[in-house]
């Protein structure tokens, strides 16, 4: 299985899901693909993350895992957890620390439209995932792009320290290459 793990407030609907899809299927790879719309609630999210995962290790299938942003985060942490390769695209370190200040404000999915209020719940239950740091760097392949508007490229360089890296000039939150960059994501 390869499972895509989408950032805050997105979907399975992101560009980068759905050309990561496309890519896939116009390979005949698409069948391995999985990339589930996360519950808002932090709790609930790893929750359906790891029961897929488990689903899939206890056939004996292996899992590959990719997170963008917020997905980043929780892929480290399952990642951690169950022993995965993990691919972090434009990653939140510390998203725990990062997302507290929306406390009580109202947040809206990009895609869905739904909207919810960002709680003392949500934040705890991202402070329970947190990571403080990676056991196995070489698990990991970071790819960032240094003009992300978003977050801070430099947190994920030394967070994922001794991980193979790929940083590039400029670029944005989104990871403007991301589709030049789906054949390595593979390979790794």
């Amino acid at each position: 299985m390869l499972l895509y793990i989408h950032g805050f407030n997105s979907s399975s609907r992101s560009g980068k899901a759905r050309d990561l899809g496309v890519w896939l299927n116009q390979r005949g790879l698409g069948e391995a693909y999985v990339c589930p719309d996360l519950p808002h609630r932090p709790a609930d999210a790893i929750r359906l993350l790891d029961d897929l995962i488990v689903a899939s290790l206890s056939k004996a299938q292996p899992v590959k895992l990719i997170g963008s942003s917020l997905g980043g985060y929780y892929a480290t942490w399952l990642a951690e957890k169950h022993d995965l390769r993990a691919v972090l695209v434009n990653p939140c370190v510390a998203c725990h620390k990062k997302l507290a200040n929306l406390v009580g404000q109202t947040q809206k999915n990009w895609h869905s439209g739904e909207e919810y209020v960002f709680s003392g719940e949500h934040a705890a239950a991202l402070d329970a995932c947190a990571v403080a740091a990676i056991t196995r760097p070489e698990r990991y392949l970071l790819l960032a792009e240094t003009g992300d508007e978003v977050l801070d490229y430099r947190e994920a360089v030394r967070y994922y320290t001794g991980a193979q890296q790929v940083v590039l000039d400029g670029g944005d939150h989104g990871f403007s290459r991301f589709n030049e960059y789906i054949p390595a994501i593979l390979a790794f």
